[in-house]
């Protein structure tokens, strides 16, 4: 037995119709397909909502949920904004300077492009306040390799210490350099 990929994930928005059109506008998603209901079909518990499926593309949905009888929306305060995050892939660095103006000319804060190292990444906020990253992979096969095989050493390391393992510290001394054409 074996999965064979994500249905789809769901998050919360304080406005469906914003929250598609924004997808729409900014992201260049499609709208799928919505579902509404009066009670929740798993729990039969009365509770309305509408419930949204945006194409991420092959195959990818992300969808979510407008719930206008729970209390409001708010963030996790003992997690900082920058970690709970959609992150979504293209395949050139053109692609990710055309979304950095797109979130732009939508009036959004732009982050980046921000250089990892093996990939590069712009992030800014959804109408929900959900954070996004627009990345685009620059990494070699041979740096890919190199990370996997310290992965498990590393990972055993920082359970041990919780301290930042150095196995990959060559991460951050990359000069990426590399077109993607």
């Amino acid at each position: 037995m074996q999965l064979q990929g994500i249905h789809h994930v769901a998050y919360r928005c304080h406005n469906a119709k914003q929250t598609v059109r924004f997808y729409q506008q900014v992201m260049g998603m499609a709208f799928k397909l919505a579902i509404a209901e009066d009670k929740v079909p798993s729990t039969g518990a009365p509770d309305p909502y509408m419930h949204v499926f945006m194409d991420a593309g092959n195959d990818n949905v992300l969808a979510f949920f407008e719930l206008p009888n729970s209390p409001v929306m708010d963030k996790d305060p003992n997690t900082p904004a920058w970690v709970q995050h959609i992150a979504f892939k293209v395949n050139k660095r053109a692609e990710l300077l055309e979304y950095k103006l797109r979130a732009e000319q939508a009036g959004l804060d732009v982050i980046g492009p921000v250089n990892h190292g093996i990939f590069q990444s712009i992030y800014f906020f959804d109408p929900n306040g959900h954070r996004l990253e627009v990345a685009w992979d620059c990494a070699t096969k041979t740096q890919l390799n190199q990370l996997n095989k310290v992965a498990e050493a590393m990972l055993e390391e920082w359970d041990q210490t919780k301290q930042a393992p150095n196995h990959a510290a060559w991460l951050h001394q990359l000069e990426t350099g590399q077109d993607d054409e």
